[in-house]
């Protein structure tokens, strides 16, 4: 798995940029948690590989588990989804040809949000152009677009209305040196290829800081998601550089915040990705996966590759007590509507948050050890124990619990024992008013 943080190249010494300063905005320390959204062409496919076992490295991306990345797949000889591909849309279609196949009439941006709000986002990062360079908003850089081809909708637009229209935040995520549209260069076949078959000239650079510039000036999203780095020739002090863009963005959007995957050394989180930062940290980050293993929706997936309802909140218990984030990915089908075993996840992960979302919002890590079986976050009124596993022998609390309460559980208690209404629950909650036990936040 890739860190971008050391990916800061290449060095150009005395004539480096200067970058501007990060300030980690309190809005997003406090909301925790938002939800990620797939969605592009590789969702009229919607196809991947799946299973348990990753695949050996030398085939790992020819049974790519990912299927956003289905626009790269179908070019590998041999690949399953050159198979499908020609089995299902015929031997002479393209994927560039899917732009034309792909129809959203069941899409309601304001629908899919309310979802997400109810599921407890805050914050909601739709994609506007993945690695296959095709466009959800009406372009002036390209006719490949979502305006021109397919849907003749611009969605951006109309998820940028949607979720600010339900008090949400709203971000931006862009594929920075990946764009296989504008592009002639092989298949990618291995990790080092990711790097290598991108383009680096100043052509591209201007391209896609034209686009990004498109994103800030319509929309002024509140996170500019970069992935797969920069073009090379944009990483210079040149007017269409990154440091150039970073200013720009800030002074559209003073609380405006970017992630690490820029490939310089400038940066205003640390992400990873189906990873682990793995232990409390003093760095803002944030921690990005799908419900399933794939980020674009997988018509192959089956209830047992997607995350329980359990899964997914002790994820996010554990990403925040460790001064983190949980961005989740939703893919969506290619109408526009939400997968029906996603849709059941993020409605059992909103009644979690709504009984004990006061543990999870607005707080910051306990400055402590770990404990086997507990979490702890500090909040503005109150110290609060998530015990991670409700049937488990719970061990010594790590502070006094005198006054303390389990949140949600119907009946008062103070005791630290948890309740048999909160058995069953993925993470029950016990809380500490700071008139009894101030906390000790990080």
């Amino acid at each position: 798995m890739f860190y971008f943080e050391d990916r800061v190249g290449p060095d150009f010494g005395a004539d480096a940029p200067e970058y501007p300063d990060w300030t980690f905005p309190q809005w997003l320390k406090d909301a925790k948690f938002g939800i990620f959204v797939h969605w592009g062409l590789y969702s009229v496919p919607a196809f991947a590989e799946t299973g348990n076992a990753p695949p050996p490295v030398e085939d790992a991306y020819r049974d790519h588990k990912y299927a956003e990345w289905y626009g790269n797949t179908v070019r590998i000889p041999g690949s399953s989804a050159e198979a499908y591909q020609r089995e299902t849309f015929g031997s002479g279609t393209s994927y560039e040809d899917l732009a034309d196949l792909w129809t959203t009439d069941s899409f309601d941006a304001h629908e899919c949000v309310e979802l997400f709000r109810r599921a407890g986002a805050r914050y909601v990062v739709p994609t506007a152009k993945h690695h296959d360079g095709f466009c959800l908003w009406g372009t002036e850089t390209t006719g490949f677009n979502s305006v021109r081809r397919g849907p003749g909708r611009d969605l951006m637009a109309e998820f940028a209305t949607a979720t600010r229209d339900a008090g949400l935040k709203f971000g931006a995520y862009f594929s920075g040196a990946l764009d296989w549209h504008v592009s002639d260069l092989r298949a990618i076949n291995s990790d080092p290829d990711v790097f290598r078959l991108r383009r680096n000239d100043e052509e591209f650079a201007r391209y896609a800081f034209s686009q990004v510039r498109e994103l800030v000036d319509r929309f002024a999203p509140d996170i500019l998601w970069n992935d797969i780095e920069w073009p090379d020739a944009g990483k210079t002090a040149a007017d269409f550089g990154v440091a150039a863009l970073f200013r720009q963005y800030l002074a559209a959007v003073p609380e405006g915040i970017v992630n690490d995957r820029w490939g310089v050394p400038s940066h205003g989180y640390l992400t990873r990705e189906y990873s682990d930062i793995g232990s409390l940290s003093d760095k803002n980050w944030e921690s990005c996966r799908g419900l399933g293993r794939s980020f674009g929706v997988n018509r192959n997936e089956t209830d047992s590759d997607v995350l329980t309802v359990a899964e997914m909140v002790r994820h996010l218990v554990s990403v925040v007590s460790r001064n983190g984030n949980l961005l989740l990915n939703i893919g969506l089908n290619a109408d526009g509507t939400i997968p029906g075993i996603y849709r059941d996840r993020l409605e059992g992960l909103g009644a979690w948050m709504e009984a004990n979302g006061e543990a999870i919002y607005g707080t910051r890590p306990f400055a402590g050890d770990a404990h086997d079986h507990l979490a702890l976050t500090v909040g503005p009124h109150a110290t609060y124990i998530l015990v991670m596993d409700p049937v488990a022998e719970l061990p010594t609390p790590p502070l006094p619990t005198a006054g303390g309460h389990w949140l949600g559980a119907g009946e008062p208690g103070d005791k630290f024992v948890v309740p048999e209404t909160l058995r069953d629950s993925p993470v029950a909650v016990f809380a500490i008013p700071h008139t009894h036990a101030p906390g000790h936040p990080v």
